[in-house]
């Protein structure tokens, strides 16, 4: 399971890196930083209990943020 971390690792990595090169420094910057998480807790050596619910706890996190987002903040139908 810790190197399923690894691989969520580089995944956010890559965007991370895409985001910094687009000119988006807000999101490539969120992005580095759970790049950075989810390597810290794969050399952790949990079990694969405490990394399902870190897991879990994780996407309800990002769907409550994400869900606030949509709802208050973002304006449909304006381009940048």
């Amino acid at each position: 399971m810790d190197r399923m971390y690894r691989v969520l690792g580089f995944w956010t990595g890559i965007f991370a890196v895409l985001f910094f090169v687009g000119g988006m420094y807000e999101m490539a910057m969120l992005f580095f930083a759970q790049t950075g998480v989810f390597l810290a807790l794969s050399y952790l050596n949990l079990s694969e209990r405490t990394y399902i619910y870190i897991f879990g706890a994780y996407l309800t996190v990002f769907f409550i943020g994400f869900t606030y987002y949509t709802t208050f903040i973002m304006v449909p139908g304006v381009g940048h």
